[in-house]
């Protein structure tokens, strides 16, 4: 058995709209999640998330409260991943095409209205609605997408 690997993504709204990444191999996938990965030791999990946010995004950004906790795993493997998601804000920078993101790892981000959310492959699905409401949530573990 393997220990879950940990990481943190980011819940950023900016006029009304959510930001999205993805990040699928040669674009084989429509699936958008929210910026992040995971955490390094050595740095605390709001550190790690406002650096992967930097490199996949060109953003710098402040990171406020955790409201999401969501786990997933391979049913048929041992990849088990636990993701934190925290509220952030833009304190500097803009999306750009022509950013390139170090590791080439996210090819696409832009910011979606809520509107567009509801026709989206986008895991975890909570984050279609979650990303406008208040609190906290917890989503179960579900299976990864391939």
């Amino acid at each position: 058995m393997t220990t879950p690997r940990l990481a943190a993504r980011a819940v950023i709204l900016h006029d009304d709209r959510l930001l999205l990444v993805n990040a699928w191999p040669d674009r084989r996938n429509t699936l958008w999640c929210a910026p992040g990965g995971g955490v390094e030791s050595g740095s605390s999990i709001p550190d790690n998330l406002a650096r992967e946010v930097h490199e996949e995004t060109g953003l710098t950004v402040a990171v406020g409260p955790p409201c999401l906790v969501n786990e997933f795993h391979d049913p048929k493997g041992s990849f088990h991943q636990v993701e934190v998601f925290f509220r952030c804000t833009i304190t500097s920078g803009q999306i750009s095409d022509d950013w390139q993101d170090p590791e080439g790892i996210v090819h696409s981000r832009r910011f979606f209205a809520r509107a567009e959310i509801a026709g989206l492959s986008l895991k975890p699905e909570s984050l279609k609605r979650l990303a406008w409401e208040e609190g906290f949530a917890y989503d179960p573990l579900e299976p990864i997408l391939r």
